[in-house]
């Protein structure tokens, strides 16, 4: 079954989880995922739904907003509300490039702050406006600071009653664990990547991750080196993105969740070979790395820096 059948059935069936936890990649397509679960959800009230304008469905996502005070009642997310929808319905695979450009967060870090929590908090505190559920989609919660996360944690450990929350995230292993261990998880797959995205036709991956794994850090330095080369710096991006991919599914397999990370039997293998720790400390590397080629460092520094981290912690 799909994600969104097994969602579907869920909610025919009544035994619907207070928190829904979807992984996908970057602009894979689990917003119209998690949109037609609520439209099922909600009934004879899903059109609002799907036009993102029910009342009590919440949208929470990272934003810029300097100043904002933990104590408001407002919040920080709701000025950019009208372009978050606006972007969601042109689009509803948006990548979070695209939700930054519309957003005007351009080469900004943004985050969803305590301030934003407690703002859901004082929500979930009120009756659903029109009966029944009351929803929150949260965007990226990865991007979430600790105060935030922590706030996070005590509303599902203890959730309002008939309050569900779905959850989008591209890196699960940047959750707390004990977040990731309350929700029910799926994994929503991408349709086809484009040949850039996917690129890793020479076994570069594949080469550099048998040179750290036989502890040869002149071989794995001698494979940063070629990575550095690529033609473009797009190329180079696209290995990061490709490596992530695969780190992510590694981890996902550490942590016994390997039916969502597909049937890969090279992840697997290096899940029962590397560090518990190496896959966070991996895909906190390869975002540096795609953060910093992105402003023009010196892109066989770069790759030498990741070879040499990728080493300590395998």
């Amino acid at each position: 079954m799909s994600v969104e059948e097994i969602l579907a059935s869920m909610v025919d069936s009544g035994k619907v989880p207070h928190a829904i936890l979807l992984h996908e990649n970057d602009g894979g397509g689990a917003f119209p995922v998690a949109m037609g679960f609520l439209e099922k959800l909600y009934g004879a009230a899903g059109g609002r739904v799907a036009k993102l304008i029910h009342s009590d469905v919440h949208f929470i996502f990272p934003v810029v907003a300097p100043g904002s005070s933990s104590a408001s009642s407002v919040s920080p997310s709701e000025p950019w509300l009208g372009d978050f929808r606006a972007l969601a319905l042109e689009n509803p695979r948006f990548t979070e490039q695209d939700l930054w450009s519309a957003l005007g967060f351009e080469g900004k870090n943004p985050v969803i702050s305590v301030s934003e929590a407690n703002a859901l908090l004082r929500t979930l505190g009120l009756h659903a406006l029109e009966g029944g559920y009351t929803s929150t989609v949260i965007y990226l919660p990865e991007k979430m600071n600790p105060a935030a996360a922590n706030k996070l944690l005590k509303i599902l450990e203890e959730p309002p009653s008939q309050t569900i929350f779905v959850l989008i995230t591209h890196a699960p292993e940047k959750l707390l664990a004990t977040i990731v261990s309350r929700c029910q998880m799926f994994r929503v797959q991408s349709a086809p990547v484009s040949a850039a995205d996917s690129y890793d036709d020479g076994g570069q991956l594949a080469s550099l991750m048998d040179a750290l794994l036989a502890r040869d850090l002149s071989a794995a330095l001698s494979e940063g080196e070629q990575i550095a080369a690529l033609p473009s710096k797009e190329s180079a991006k696209a290995f990061c993105r490709y490596a992530s991919e695969k780190f992510r599914r590694v981890f996902l397999y550490q942590q016994g969740l390997g039916q969502l990370a597909g049937d890969d039997a090279q992840a697997r293998d290096w899940a029962a070979r590397v560090s518990p720790k190496f896959p966070r400390k991996a895909l906190e590397v390869l975002d540096r790395t795609v953060l910093r080629i992105d402003r023009n460092v010196n892109v066989k520094i770069l790759f030498t820096d990741l070879v040499d981290r990728l080493y300590i912690n395998i």
